[in-house]
């Protein structure tokens, strides 16, 4: 009779370092690259925005838009290039302070049990104040009617004949046509005021997703510009920027023109203060 550990105990323990375990992001753009897919591709299968799979590639989760709709973009890209969803999840709830609590069903139901029951229109009470109201009518006409005779007649006794007023013909306007308006003109932009940043990002080369934060991280805008839109931001100190498709977009910061050479399709993070640009 043995004495001691089993032999599934004596067996090495491979253990998996935190360092060596790439990120959830750089996972699954190596799972991507392995399978022959481009980013194109992914988003076509998966109907992901390609701005989106790009930050996600880049662990960087904020425009999903929140913990939930984050881990349904890693399980649909997981599947995409061929992964188990499951592992890459945990990894992300553990990154991100854990799994979502699951909302209570009780208050759902407490809310439908004290709704007041609606009550269908009193058709009854409605027709007969209809009735009265009818009735009433034809008796002050009926009334009128007798002194509105008499007038009519004395009038064709007098000779009195009445000419309708001719209506004046309006005279059709032609609609100047509206010029497209921007949220900020370049003017506004060059009067900008110094103790404060001002961003304007225009869509000038083509639709393209943003997302603009203030300095406290709270969120101004974060969805699509479409091809010749604007977006103007304004923040005591700082602005935040992430452009996802920087070649389609032309900036305007603090009323001076931003000259960067933005590569068609690529992302870009930017970061802009009071004193930017310090030339151009």
């Amino acid at each position: 009779m043995s004495i001691g550990n089993s032999p599934e105990d004596e067996r090495p323990f491979q253990y998996v370092s935190e360092e060596a375990r790439p990120s959830v992001g750089r996972a699954l753009q190596q799972a991507r690259i392995t399978a022959g897919l481009t980013v194109d591709d992914v988003s076509s299968a998966t109907r992901v925005r390609i701005a989106i799979v790009h930050a996600i590639e880049a662990d960087d989760f904020a425009p999903c838009g929140g913990d939930v709709y984050a881990r349904g973009h890693i399980r649909t890209l997981a599947r995409a290039v061929h992964l188990d969803p499951a592992p890459l999840i945990a990894q992300y709830d553990a990154e991100h302070g854990g799994r979502p609590a699951p909302t209570p069903a009780a208050p759902l139901f407490e809310a439908e049990r004290i709704r007041p029951e609606r009550r269908g229109p009193n058709w009854t009470a409605a027709m007969v104040a209809a009735i009265v109201a009818v009735v009433g009518f034809v008796g002050f006409t009926a009334f009128k009617g007798g002194d509105s005779g008499n007038d009519a007649k004395s009038q064709v006794a007098e000779g009195v004949t009445t000419t309708p007023a001719k209506s004046a013909s309006p005279t059709p306007k032609k609609d100047k046509p509206v010029p497209p308006t921007s949220e900020a003109s370049d003017s506004a932009i060059a009067a900008a005021p110094q103790d404060k940043v001002t961003v304007q990002v225009s869509a000038a080369g083509g639709r393209s997703w943003i997302s603009a934060k203030d300095h406290n991280g709270r969120m101004l805008f974060d969805g699509l510009l479409k091809k010749g839109e604007s977006k103007t931001f304004q923040d005591n100190s700082k602005i935040n920027l992430i452009l996802g498709d920087a070649g389609a977009i032309q900036l305007y910061v603090n009323g001076k023109k931003i000259e960067d050479n933005f590569r068609p399709g690529a992302v870009e993070r930017l970061t802009y203060t009071k004193g930017d640009p310090e030339a151009g």
